[in-house]
Parts: C-alpha cells; structure tokens; sequence
C-alpha cells in the first residue's frame, strides 16, 4: 500500500517515494527558544508528530531532525523587528542562555505531555555555527552572496527559481513580507547570511566569522544542519504555513544555489490553528500555552484528541467550547475502550480474517494524507462491531494508538467535563450556604444529587471538598 503526502511544491497529493528504499528523512523546522510555545505551534508539532508515526506505521526507517533557534534571530521571518532572544531576556531578567535552556526545556515538557515522540536528532543552532560558516562560505564561492555594511546578503537575483514554493512572482512576495526598507540590498528580497553590523548593538550571542565578528541570519541554520544530520537529499521538510512564503523559500535558494540540485523532494505544511478568525501568535501577547489549558481543568491529550479531529492541512478552529467537546468525546471513548478490556475472557482466540480489514480501512485513510478523521471513525466502527470479540478490539486499539498516541488503553482518569465540573462547584457552594443556614434538608438533597452525579463530599474544618467515585 501506498503512502500519500500533499507536496507544497507541486501542489498536488502524491505517492512518497524516499531517496533510499525504506528510509524516510525528516525535517522540521523547531522552536525559537524565547518564550513558551503556543498552542498553534504545538498543532504543528502533533502533525509533525503523526507524520513520523505514520511513516513508522508503513514499515519506513525514520530519522527525523529538529532544529532549535537559541541564537538570537528577528522577530519577523524577514531581516527585520526585534531580537527575539533578547527581547525574552529583556522581559524576565535572565542572560539570554538561561532564557534560551529554560523554554526549551518547557518545549519538551510540553511535547512529552502531548505524546509527541522526542526527535531523533535536536541540533541547536548555537551548536552549528561553523556548519552555517561553511555553507556561507560555498554560497560565496559559487557568486551567490555580496557583502554590504559588514553583512553578508543572498542575491536572489542569481536564483531563477526562487518564488517557485510560494508559487508568487516577486511582487506579490514583496507586497505579503511587510519588509522594512534596507538600502544596503540589491533587492528588496534578498535576505542576510550573517550580520557583522545590525541595529543591535552590544550584541551578547556572536561569533567569529571570516566576515567578523556576528551572528548568523535565520534561514542559513536550517539549511545547515539539516543537510549536515540528512545529507543534500532530503525526502521530507515540515513546518507552519507562515514559513511558506519567506523562511522556506530561501532555504530553498540557498540550498539549491550551494548543492546545484534539488533539495527536499517533499514539503508539508501544518494550517493555522484560529482563535475567532485569528492565527494564533506570540506577538499578540495574548497567547494560549497547553499549561493554561492544564489550568483551565483540561488535559494535553484532551488537546490531542482535538487536534486529530481536523485534517493538519485544513485550520483549525479553537474555543474552550470546542475543546470542552473534544474532552468529552475522548473520555467517552476511554470509557468505551475501558468497558471493552473489561469484558475480555482468556483463551478467546484471535481471528485475523477479522481484524485485517479493519487494519486495511486504518491504513488506508492514515496513508491518504494522515486522514486522521476518518481513521478515528474505523476506531469507533471496530468498537461498535458484535462480531470482534473483546481481545481482537483490544489489538486493533493497541495497533491504531501507534499513530494516534491517545493511551487509549490506559485506564480513564478521575475525571469530569470542564462543562460538569461548573456545575459541580455550583452546587457546593449552594450547599454550603444552606449548611450556613442549617437547612439540613436542602443540604441533604443536593448531597443525594452529586453523589447521583459520581461526586463524593466530604466535609472538613477547611471546608468542603469533592472527588470523583470510582
């Protein structure tokens, strides 16, 4: 069976076919280590997430490479704004090392909650700057580059192709990057290699270079150290949509200008996840984090589950009530998993003739383009069917939660709707008043009508507290 990608190049859903046999190389562009990673940005991460998975599922041999930009860069994808590192440095008093350790540390913390599998290769680009001084200097040496003002630009005059991503003439480019005006460039699109003389003065993160002392521009970091973990043929390059029409595409001219041939021969890119029409973005401040979704009464993977209910190539709509459903949904079918493992009998034997078809319909909708939607409804179908006993749901369960990573078979936790839990609070409070007033009756019945609900009380000198029954 084939395994289907939609391939932002050439616009169109086709077949994957690697660069060597039963191999699949990976990569995708990680976090700017400056603040928390937002919840759009980790829609991004559980795509990337299913993708390795997905590849895995299909008896492919994955090596996938992360970067992480701890080496200040600007705040807009173009050579402009503000040093992000130091701008987070700034803003919580810390040098812009620990602030680099700190929320890279959050990143991974926030990947381990979400079951996102750790890359097998995280290369900070702190660590690389001779890799990026290598490339810059082929590039040089091929005509490619022109030094002004102490910085080293890529002329994108010298690369016909360059739009070819985006699939944009240069004007429309120019007109969507908001670029600041820079008189020192040949063409408004041209973008920096290294910078030895920026607006920053007193710059903290810089290097030696042959063109002095600087720090590398944003784009040069990805080129280099994924050809350096996956060589100048690469099978896959993930990432946002945003990276489109400025970040990848001049991966994509200085790679090809420094190999002379094609790069990646796959590009996949996540949507936006929206917030009332809006893309959610670190420079609005007001930002949604997966820990305010902890603190909000729900879990990471009640974000999951959401995430893998829409397409990663279609936006994503988030409200809290959106994902108050979500919740509900995945803790009903925890339940309906958790009632099937109860009901299974030992020596039942397994029938493959059974089960085959389902893996099939399974197979088949993961690899039409991680068609995780309908490959939730074969979920809920195998459960629905009399004709599978317990034992072979339980293996299909076991097999589909490879990909979904939902700990499907882990017993449900203790419990409730955010909706529910409301009206819980509510109700205890309604309670309390009557116990202030000594109306022993009321108090008595909406005792009665919580434990009705699956909620036990219990009274102490700190006041009342509840719990779920089991």
């Amino acid at each position: 069976m084939d395994f289907y990608i939609y391939n932002t190049l050439t616009g169109e859903k086709a077949a994957f076919k690697p660069v060597s046999a039963g191999k699949a190389g990976i990569y995708a562009c990680g976090p700017t280590v400056y603040n928390y990673a937002h919840i759009g940005n980790l829609r991004t991460y559980v795509f990337e997430d299913i993708l390795v998975k997905s590849l895995q599922y299909f008896r492919y041999q994955v090596k996938h490479v992360m970067n992480v930009t701890d080496v200040g860069h600007l705040e807009s994808d173009s050579d402009t704004g503000e040093d992000k590192m130091a701008k987070g440095s700034e803003r919580e008093g810390k040098s812009v090392w620990e602030i680099a350790r700190f929320y890279e540390n959050a990143f991974f913390e926030d990947c381990r909650r979400l079951n996102i599998r750790r890359p097998d290769v995280v290369c900070r680009a702190t660590e690389h700057i001779e890799d990026m001084i290598s490339l810059i200097r082929a590039l040089e040496r091929k005509g490619y580059t022109y030094t002004a003002n102490g910085n080293v630009y890529f002329s994108i005059d010298k690369f016909p192709d360059y739009s070819k991503l985006a699939d944009m003439t240069l004007d429309e480019l120019q007109a969507g990057s908001r670029i600041e005006v820079d008189p020192h460039k040949k063409n408004p699109l041209d973008f920096v290699l290294w910078f030895t003389n920026s607006k920053f003065k007193n710059q903290i993160m810089q290097w030696a270079s042959p063109w002095g002392t600087g720090f590398p521009g944003w784009h040069i970091e990805c080129s280099a150290m994924s050809m350096k973990y996956l060589g100048d043929s690469i099978d896959i390059h993930c990432g946002g949509i945003d990276h489109i029409p400025v970040h990848h595409t001049n991966e994509i001219a200085q790679s090809e200008a420094a190999t002379g041939h094609q790069w990646v021969n796959y590009w996949l890119h996540g949507e936006f996840l929206v917030v009332d029409g809006s893309k959610m973005a670190k420079s609005g401040g007001g930002f949604l984090t997966l820990t305010r979704l902890i603190e909000k009464g729900f879990n990471a993977l009640d974000f999951r589950f959401l995430c893998l209910q829409s397409r990663y190539r279609k936006q994503l709509r988030f409200s809290f009530e959106t994902l108050s459903d979500a919740q509900t949904a995945y803790r009903k079918l925890k339940g309906r998993i958790q009632s099937m493992v109860e009901g299974i009998h030992e020596g039942q034997p397994v029938r493959p003739e059974k089960m085959i078809p389902y893996k099939n319909l399974f197979a088949g909708h993961i690899g039409d383009d991680l068609n995780t939607p309908n490959a939730l409804t074969v979920l809920w179908d195998v459960l629905k069917d009399e004709a599978l006993h317990p034992g072979e749901k339980q293996l299909l369960v076991e097999d589909f939660d490879r990909i979904f990573s939902l700990d499907l078979l882990t017993p449900p936790e203790k419990q409730i709707p955010i909706s529910d839990e409301v009206r819980i609070k509510e109700l205890v409070e309604e309670r309390n008043r009557y116990r202030e007033e000594k109306n022993w009756a009321e108090a008595d019945r909406i005792r009665r009508l919580l434990f009705e609900m699956g909620i036990i009380l219990s009274d102490a000198n700190g006041g009342t507290t509840w719990e779920v029954r089991l």
